[in-house]
């Protein structure tokens, strides 16, 4: 997991960016507050300690709330200036994951272009994960993944796409660049806004290591990004480690 400055993209879209997410969020306040499953558990845990009763622990639940942006979906048209400046920072984004694929290419060995082909299996894609993170700061990562040790705070740089290279990338580069666990805490002082990003292959790409160790193996299965995705939502919660695991038995 890195943070980025300098990245090309102007200070001035980020702020437009960032007014537009919290305006739309603000449009959308009373609805969230009546359908957000976060939302919901909080109430029945009121509502059980009102009533006395032994309030049962809620485990893998995302306090969050989450709006997300796809081409096959309608996008919302208030804020006016909502979908015309998701646009132009989506081209920004992609641009930035573009020269990163590069950066790693040649770091690997790789000919130019080689993880974008891999990536696109002639389809439509979106292998980054990049948020515009927010001056409360909460994100913390586990630099030991699957080996214990603490988690570690990752302080907010302004103006910074933090960039966590994710399990596809682990696994095309046979662990040369790792994915970082990471989780967000909840916050007193405010109201944290994260907008991520993310830059994955074709449902239908085929991801395999393409870099050997010394001994000539693989350290990682092989296998296509859509098995990933349905692996991923039953393990969201859970280490990287099992799920390369169950893909191994695929």
């Amino acid at each position: 997991m890195i943070q980025l400055v300098n990245t090309g993209i102007p200070d001035e879209l980020l702020e437009r960016v960032k007014k537009v997410c919290s305006d739309i969020y603000k449009l959308r306040e009373d609805g969230f507050k009546e359908s957000n499953p976060t939302v919901k558990a909080l109430a029945r845990l009121v509502e059980q300690e009102g009533e006395g009763l032994a309030m049962k622990k809620i485990e893998d639940m995302d306090w969050e709330d989450v709006f997300t942006l796809q081409d096959d979906l309608p996008w919302p048209s208030n804020p006016p200036a909502f979908k015309e400046t998701m646009m132009e920072y989506r081209r920004e984004l992609k641009k930035l994951a573009e020269k990163l694929l590069g950066v790693m290419e040649e770091l690997l060995g790789l000919e130019e272009g080689h993880i974008r082909k891999v990536f696109t299996n002639d389809g439509d894609f979106e292998p980054f994960y990049g948020t515009k993170d927010d001056r409360f700061g909460g994100l913390q990562m586990l630099p030991n993944h699957g080996g214990g040790g603490r988690w570690v705070d990752v302080q907010p740089v302004e103006n910074a796409i933090v960039v966590n290279t994710g399990d596809q990338i682990e696994v095309l580069s046979n662990g040369r660049f790792k994915s970082a666990w990471h989780r967000i805490l909840a916050t007193r002082d405010g109201n944290r806004r994260s907008i991520a990003s993310f830059y994955n292959p074709a449902r239908m790409a085929n991801i395999a290591p393409v870099i050997p160790t010394a001994s000539g193996d693989a350290d990682y299965p092989s296998f296509k990004f859509g098995d990933y995705m349905e692996v991923y939502v039953k393990q969201k919660f859970q280490a990287k480690e099992p799920r390369f695991e169950a893909l191994a038995t695929k």
